[in-house]
């Protein structure tokens, strides 16, 4: 493992790097962290969108200074945007400039059988590192210093595409119908994240380290709030989080993420609120919810929700 990532060489040094960050972890996620670099396994981070799971890849990134390499998974995501691809242009643009060699080569050839002969003791050359288009994965792996790979919501690829992945994740090569195997120079700090959205293969699974992170505590929430927005007082914090903890209760179409509790965090800071009341809810509960029905339902309980959180609250 290079250098870059010699900072997660301990639980308690993940935590608190990650805490200059801007990412409040617990022990749990430190650990996996700390295992995965160890190890040099891959992590697989599952649960509900906006709880920090590609923030966890950026700041394990920024802490080290490794180059963070993203690949964003969807729906028919192949090789060719994943692994590599051909340089097509470039090997026409060669091809137009060597006419001249190429007239020499077929020179004195004798019927089609021969030229054909000829071509393919010069085909390799169009197809060498030169003219190789590195993607993610194996941009990833042949970096000469160790990066954080993040393949972000794996679970919005195709199945198929996963298989692709085995190879890469497993023993850290990249295989080339023209070229044979490319082994990596590096072991990049991998993390796939899923928003849970459909089941993994098992082959996947079992190649790498398993964390879950759901929405956090009020507690561990309260400090992410702070640590994002240091102008928010602690007495708001505590109401807005024990507000948001409420509304995650309810049957909505879309829970309230953190990253979401942030954003409302700072659109009240920004409406210079120093408590909740009703009408301050009201007016900026679009930064914390998305949907229209679910800003009619909570707005339809805001009295209930708001009494319960202050009964906390004083407690």
């Amino acid at each position: 493992m290079s250098n870059s990532l010699e900072k997660l060489n301990s639980v308690d040094n993940i935590v608190e790097a990650l805490a200059t960050a801007g990412y409040i972890c617990n022990e749990q996620i430190a650990t996996v962290v700390y295992l995965a670099a160890a190890l040099g396994k891959p992590v697989l981070v599952e649960g509900p969108p906006g709880v920090g799971k590609t923030e966890l890849a950026k700041s394990c990134a920024e802490v080290t200074g490794a180059p963070l390499v993203r690949l964003q998974c969807y729906e028919g995501l192949d090789e060719s945007k994943a692994i590599y691809e051909w340089k097509y242009g470039k090997q026409l643009l060669y091809t137009q400039l060597l006419k001249t060699q190429l007239a020499e080569v077929m020179d004195g050839a004798q019927g089609l059988r021969e030229s054909v002969e000829r071509l393919h003791s010069f085909d390799d050359v169009f197809f060498s590192k030169e003219f190789l288009e590195p993607r993610p994965l194996l941009q990833a792996i042949d970096s000469e210093q160790s990066v954080v790979l993040l393949v972000d919501e794996i679970d919005k690829a195709d199945f198929e595409f996963e298989s692709l992945l085995l190879e890469v994740l497993s023993d850290f090569q990249v295989s080339i119908p023209e070229l044979g195997t490319l082994k990596g120079r590096s072991k990049p700090l991998v993390f796939l994240t899923s928003n849970d959205t459909r089941d993994l293969s098992d082959a996947l699974k079992r190649r790498c380290l398993h964390l879950h992170i759901d929405f956090p505590t009020t507690q561990l929430e309260g400090r992410i709030v702070r640590a994002r927005v240091p102008q928010i007082t602690q007495a708001m914090t505590d109401h807005l989080v024990e507000f948001v903890s409420r509304v995650r209760e309810m049957d909505l179409k879309k829970l309230p993420s953190v990253s979401e509790t942030i954003d409302w965090a700072k659109s009240l800071v920004l409406l210079h609120a120093d408590s909740l009341d009703e009408d301050l809810v009201r007016s900026s509960l679009n930064a914390l919810l998305k949907y229209e029905d679910d800003l009619t339902s909570v707005v339809n309980n805001l009295a209930g929700l708001l009494s319960q959180e202050q009964k906390v609250t004083d407690a």
